[in-house]
């Protein structure tokens, strides 16, 4: 579709509920935005997915920020069906002065990742694999992951693969997946920051689709209780200052280097900690079960989809090169989650691991359900936190993951998520997944 009128730009940034809210503001006068940004405050950080500001707060209705266009992280697609192009820009909050604030979840991933490689040499290679499902679609009943499944949306699918790729996100796969009505969308491998950056506007972008096509796309972590849950799988490897792959050695168990192997023990050893900000919700939880396909204890495999941290296959196809390939999977994510935070927290804990010379973990085969709780200790398995709350306390009790963050920071995503589990504590758990499934 075409318009007539000057289409507008977003400036956005994603908060603690993981909701991307932002300003509009004519295309003209984008460059000029650029210099001084648009404005925001502080009380915003304590926004609930429920639009309300958590009282009390540690914010109060005073005070000013800015939030800063980053014109390298603009997304912009003409195929949303929408009138006019879909054009969002990803923002920094800072002060009056310029000078960074401690809430903003895309400087702590920054800082982070310019730790990292200040300290070690790294950087880091990342994508975020989303799960999602469709409502209102009225399709036939189709098998799981069948051809005919993703066709009977059609033009869905292409439409969205055309839109992710104007945008420049470089999408790979688009699938039906396992769930009824759920599916999956891939892209490829970029800087950390950039695979942040893209994660925002994938959910944006598809749920757009969606709702022009008459749907509504939900990346809640759970529809139903019973239903297959919606990951966000975080995909990461290493590059060396000299650009060249330094995640893979064929020597090494599951041909894990010594330093992914160090970094993947520190994300372990402060996992139960990081979890409330990477499944960010009350119905995160209902997902990180056994047997379900997703994770549930500290936990390293080589391809195992029950581990909280997988080491993906690499192909040898036509002399293909694993070194380039191997990356490891974070999968104790979702939508919940805030991507800058669940990104920053994973190489937070990852740098711990580097900086202890922490030795790799053993890679671990079978149930930890059926082990005893000797050999669970033995092989370092523990169970990840059961609920939100009980994560809360799980992060508190970590001084190392809260000395990341300024305290005011963990005062306010603790206050948050605290009202949000007692916002909820009421509702039964198919309530819950139904109140989810709307806001997400």
């Amino acid at each position: 579709m075409t318009s007539t009128v000057e289409p507008l730009v977003a400036v956005v940034t994603t908060d603690l509920s993981a909701v991307t809210r932002g300003r509009f503001i004519a295309e003209s006068k984008l460059q000029k935005t650029a210099a001084t940004g648009v404005g925001w405050l502080q009380a915003n950080l304590s926004m609930t997915p429920f639009n309300s500001i958590v009282d009390p707060n540690p914010w109060g209705s005073s005070g000013d920020l800015r939030l800063m266009p980053d014109l390298g992280a603009r997304f912009r697609t003409t195929r949303t069906g929408s009138t006019t192009p879909f054009d969002m820009v990803a923002g920094n909050i800072v002060e009056l002065d310029g000078s960074p604030w401690l809430g903003c979840t895309r400087t702590m991933l920054k800082d982070a990742l310019a730790e990292l490689k200040a300290q070690t040499g790294l950087s880091v290679i990342a994508a975020f694999e989303h799960e999602f499902h469709i409502a209102d679609g009225g399709f036939a009943p189709a098998h799981s992951m069948s051809f005919a499944a993703l066709r009977r949306t059609d033009p869905f699918a292409p439409n969205l693969m055309a839109a992710l790729e104007e945008a420049g996100i470089g999408p790979e796969v688009v699938i039906a997946e396992f769930g009824s009505e759920q599916f999956e969308v891939t892209n490829e491998p970029a800087d950390a920051l950039t695979a942040a950056d893209r994660a925002v506007a994938i959910r944006e972008i598809t749920r757009e689709l969606a709702r022009n096509a008459g749907w509504r796309a939900s990346f809640a972590p759970k529809i139903a209780p019973d239903a297959v849950g919606n990951g966000v799988h975080i995909h990461f490897s290493f590059v060396d200052e000299a650009g060249k792959p330094a995640t893979y050695d064929p020597e090494q168990p599951g041909g894990l280097s010594t330093l992914a192997g160090a970094f993947c023990a520190g994300v372990l050893r402060h996992l139960p900690a990081i979890t409330a900000m990477t499944a960010s919700s009350v119905s995160s939880f209902y997902r990180l079960k056994p047997h379900s396909w997703s994770s549930s204890y500290t936990w390293l495999a080589d391809r195992d989809r029950e581990a909280t941290l997988r080491i993906c296959p690499t192909v040898t196809i036509g002399g293909r090169d694993p070194a380039r390939q191997c990356n490891v999977e974070y999968r104790a994510a979702d939508a919940t989650g805030n991507p800058y935070l669940s990104l920053a927290a994973i190489v937070r804990a990852g740098l711990e691991g580097l900086k202890a010379k922490l030795p790799s973990p053993p890679l671990v085969t079978g149930d930890p359900t059926l082990m005893s709780e000797a050999e669970r200790a033995q092989l370092g398995l523990v169970r990840l936190p059961e609920t939100l709350l009980a994560a809360l306390e799980a992060l508190l009790a970590d001084s190392t993951v809260t000395g990341w963050f300024a305290p005011v920071f963990i005062e306010t995503f603790v206050g948050l998520k605290r009202h949000e589990a007692e916002r909820l504590a009421g509702l039964d758990p198919a309530s819950i997944c139904d109140l989810y499934r709307t806001l997400y």
